[in-house]
């Protein structure tokens, strides 16, 4: 994550299918700046802080490194490496902490659940609560940066950009299999 304040003047963005829906990513050269469960690519484009958003957006070749590598993951993710988002670039923008915490949301493993109580002790702002409700809620990089990870102190889903119905469904993608379930 970068909190980076020169504006990336170009990216690519491609649109994929996955079993939740039109998936959409947006990439500068060399990082992930958006993307969702949609194929509104300029409702997504609007997510992007005006730091780094880019000036120019146009449909990705296969030559477009960044969202290659994160299609890619994307793909892996649904066939069930659920670690793979966090091993592709993202570049997002705002203040200290925000920046902060997303970088400490890429942390949350697949598989593991937080409160927002437990995210805020963990990006050192444990009175921070609403603070790092706000991260969730600012995140421009679904999947790439975990906030569905994030639940309410008591379990419940809360809300999620995308629904929370696409929520449920990556937490109990990424859920581990029951206690002796077969795996074969």
């Amino acid at each position: 994550m970068s909190a980076e304040t020169s504006i990336t003047t170009t990216a690519v963005f491609t649109t994929l299918p996955t079993p939740d829906g039109p998936f959409t990513v947006i990439a500068s050269a060399d990082a992930v700046l958006a993307s969702g469960w949609t194929d509104d690519v300029v409702g997504l484009l609007a997510l992007v802080h005006p730091l780094v958003r880019p000036v120019d957006v146009t449909v990705a070749s296969t030559r477009d490194e960044a969202v290659t590598a994160a299609v890619a993951a994307v793909t892996a993710y649904y066939a069930g490496d659920h670690g793979a988002p966090a091993r592709v670039p993202v570049r997002q923008a705002s203040g200290e902490f925000r920046v902060h915490a997303w970088d400490v949301l890429r942390e949350v493993g697949p598989g593991e659940r937080v409160t927002y109580t437990e995210y805020a002790a963990r990006a050192g702002r444990p009175a921070a609560v609403r603070a790092a409700a706000a991260a969730c809620a600012m995140n421009a990089a679904a999947l790439f940066v975990p906030c569905h990870r994030v639940l309410g102190s008591d379990g419940s889903l809360r809300g999620f950009r995308y629904g929370t119905t696409i929520k449920r469904s990556l937490l109990d993608r990424e859920a581990p299999p029951a206690v002796g379930t077969t795996l074969f």
